[in-house]
């Protein structure tokens, strides 16, 4: 444990542990109210909020705060206003002024202000770790008064969506951060946010307490301690939570899902994610460096079935790359269905009728349980129009490492989980289809200099115009439809498992997997 609040600790285990650990058989455990126990998958790869791009992302929303949140879809409004109150911005795209909250405080009692934003996001770009890359537009951060301050850029672009992101933009201590990255790292934070980090164990437990002088108050009911048991082991939890040991957990196994639904005491909830499946396509090398087979495998693909199979069925047929729900998502672009003739008769126009010679490599993530599941699928839909392919499972790390490498060399075909880092099309398009010099996303290979330029113009109209960088991502996006460099799968739903008596749980997809510790409450 590198963060050890001995009398917190033994005073907390003497609390519930015997209810955590000791649970009857023909009785659920019953938690104290006030204290939620979360079953996660997720481990701590760095405590730096300005470095964090990991699975520690999915914590770091409760104790550090932005100056805009991003609203789930559907809401009234795109962003709620967090550390800053207010925001303008100039009618060229260029100059951002956010109007800061006055009387907050940081979780070490310093007092939040202009100089802390100006700090933290400067730290982050100059650390230049993680997701610092979206703040690539800013030119300048000046301080107006001690809560006004000024963001100039060097090109228009979506800032709020920005200063929105689940990732390195985070707002800081300057006091605790300057003590330096290994001050972070031995289990120290400097947020504002509702949740201290009381103690951590790595890849075993994480508690959380409340910060008494949260600016956003505790006036309604909600939770005092938070206890984060990392559990790898999707039926384990599954268990836990049955058995009344958690409150709330991360995964359980696909197929107890109804199991659990059923349950009186349980309950499953429901959501978008901005979380995508997509097949990629090697376009450099033959045969699919030819369009007509591309369309054709897109064809080829039992969309439907891979949905029940993978995820059963916690899933819908991707329309495009952007996710349903996402600024720039359009529900009407074309959408490929599973049509074997039409397939057939693109491999014969394309000079394919009787299939072709050899094999194609597919390549998965092995921890990847729903690629594992839907790649043989993949297999069998294109083998029906001639393409023999092997299944070849590796480290994601190898996988990508192989990506990476002389496409000439590289797989066929490649499946990809993929999420963007904030809440505008510009990240998922540019990563994995603009043209890149040196293989990095862009596992296609794919080079359009048209839509690379559509990309950019939406992205640098969004802040401004959203209506047109809209238009603008259509175009672009039904550009790489035609195309097809891609199979563009599904979007995927993302799953809450929790007991019935826990309330107030947000889904919010632009914060992949983040559960607001502050919104919930046991009844």
């Amino acid at each position: 444990m590198r963060k050890f609040n001995l009398k917190k600790v033994v005073v907390g285990i003497l609390l519930f542990g015997f209810v955590v650990f000791g649970i009857a058989t023909t009785q659920a455990a019953q938690l104290p109210k006030n204290i939620l126990v979360f079953a996660s998958t997720d481990s701590i790869t760095t405590w730096d909020p300005s470095a964090a791009f990991s699975t520690e992302s999915s914590y770091m929303p409760n104790i550090y705060e932005g100056l805009l949140r991003a609203n789930p879809p559907g809401s009234e409004k795109d962003f709620e206003p967090l550390l800053a109150k207010d925001w303008k911005v100039s009618k060229d795209g260029l100059i951002w002024t956010f109007y800061l909250r006055e009387g907050v405080k940081f979780h070490d009692g310093e007092p939040f202000n202009a100089q802390a934003v100006k700090y933290s996001i400067e730290r982050a770009m100059k650390l230049g770790l993680g997701a610092a890359f979206i703040f690539d537009p800013v030119k300048e951060i000046k301080i107006i008064d001690n809560y006004t301050v000024q963001f100039i850029l060097k090109y228009a672009a979506p800032f709020d969506r920005i200063v929105a992101s689940a990732n390195a933009a985070w707002i800081m201590s300057p006091k605790s951060a300057k003590k330096g990255r290994e001050w972070f790292e031995e289990g120290h934070e400097a947020g504002t946010g509702p949740y201290m980090l009381e103690s951590w164990k790595p890849d075993e437990e994480i508690v959380f307490k409340k910060f008494e002088d949260y600016w956003g108050g505790w006036k309604r009911p909600h939770l005092d301690r938070i206890i984060v048991k990392i559990i790898k082991e999707a039926v384990v939890s599954q268990q836990m939570l049955e058995a009344g040991e958690v409150d709330l957990a991360t995964r359980i196994p696909i197929d107890s899902i109804a199991r659990v639904q059923a349950r009186e005491d349980c309950e499953v909830l429901r959501g978008p994610s901005f979380m995508n499946y997509c097949l990629h396509l090697n376009t450099a090398k033959p045969p699919l460096d030819k369009k007509l087979v591309r369309q054709a495998i897109s064809y080829a693909i039992s969309y439907q079935d891979i949905i029940k199979v993978s995820v059963a069925g916690w899933g819908r047929q991707a329309v495009g790359p952007v996710p349903y729900g996402e600024f720039g998502h359009d529900e009407y672009l074309y959408q490929y269905r599973y049509n074997l003739d039409k397939a057939r008769k693109l491999m014969a126009e394309a000079g394919y009728a009787k299939g072709i010679d050899g094999k194609l490599i597919l390549t998965y993530a092995a921890e990847n349980i729903a690629e594992k599941k839907f790649c043989p699928l993949i297999k069998e839909g294109l083998a029906k129009i001639g393409i023999e392919v092997e299944i070849r499972p590796m480290i994601w790390t190898s996988q990508w490492e192989w990506v990476k490498g002389d496409p000439q060399k590289a797989q066929d075909l490649a499946a990809l989980l993929w999420w963007p880092t904030f809440n505008d099309p510009y990240d998922t398009l540019y990563s994995l289809w603009h043209a890149e010099e040196e293989p990095y996303w862009n596992f296609a290979y794919y080079k359009n200099p048209k839509f690379d330029q559509l990309i950019k113009e939406a992205y640098e109209t969004s802040g401004s115009d959203p209506e047109r960088a809209k238009g603008l991502y259509s175009t672009a996006q039904q550009i790489l439809i035609m195309d097809a460099p891609s199979v563009f799968l599904f979007d995927v739903e993302r799953g809450v498992y929790k007991r019935a008596n826990l309330k107030g749980y947000i889904i919010n997809p632009s914060y992949p997997r983040v559960p607001f510790f502050y919104y919930m409450y046991k009844e």
